[in-house]
């Protein structure tokens, strides 16, 4: 069931072009009375007979696409149009076998000069029925049962691809220390050990030694000493 998505969007992708098929064929061949047209015949093909099947069909094709990428709730509403775009071809082909004469009329008022419906049944003298009407019927029943099947069978479709969903970024990484041959000497001469992790991440001493009193890593000497001892000579 869970694989049953691709195989129903492409039969709905091959009625929906059923309907659109036997739409460009020719459904009724009208017979006119030699005196009152320019012509005997008139071919109407479903352009002519059923016009509203070109929209009909074009909103099935896209339907079937656009379930591929929904989720469940917008493919039961999907399905519920499609079993209704299936119910209007159906009633529209009917409609048109019903009365070839009506759905070929505008067919016939290009070469008879007539557009009224009653004139135009006076110049008609026979009407032939292809089997393409009822192609597009078949092409109706067949999509108002896929849209009952789909609102049976999408619950176990798996939802949307989360291909472009949005995913946390990666915290970078402090960039490690570069060592110094010259610095690592001068810690060396300081006594300081350049591989512990004061010299080498670069920070003050842990000792508590302010950075401003020491020479490398070794502190300041006070001054304060050989102040006394100068004052105390030049007291003598």
């Amino acid at each position: 069931m869970k694989r049953s998505r691709p195989l129903v969007v492409v039969i709905g992708l091959a009625v929906a072009g059923i309907v659109m098929l036997s739409w460009t064929q020719t459904w009724f061949t009208v017979h006119l009375d030699a005196a009152s047209a320019v012509t005997t015949t008139v071919d109407a093909d479903g352009s002519k007979a059923v016009p509203q099947y070109t929209a009909l069909a074009i909103a099935s094709l896209a339907l079937f696409l656009a379930m591929t990428i929904a989720g469940r709730v917008v493919r039961v509403v999907l399905a519920v149009i499609e079993v209704l775009l299936g119910v209007a071809i159906v009633v529209a082909g009917i409609n048109a076998l019903a009365d070839p004469v009506a759905a070929a009329r505008g067919a016939i008022g290009e070469v008879a000069g007539v557009s009224d419906l009653s004139a135009v049944r006076r110049v008609v003298t026979s009407v032939d029925v292809s089997a393409w009407p009822v192609v597009g019927i078949v092409g109706g029943v067949l999509a108002v049962l896929l849209g009952v099947v789909v609102l049976v069978v999408q619950r176990s479709w798996p939802g949307p691809s989360r291909k472009y969903a949005a995913t946390p970024t990666a915290t970078p990484k402090a960039a490690p220390v570069e060592r110094d041959a010259v610095v690592d000497w001068d810690d060396l001469s300081a006594g300081v050990d350049p591989t512990s992790v004061d010299a080498t991440s670069g920070t003050a001493p842990s000792d508590g030694t302010d950075a401003a009193d020491t020479v490398g890593w070794e502190p300041r000497r006070s001054t304060d000493g050989a102040t006394d001892h100068e004052e105390h000579r030049e007291h003598h």
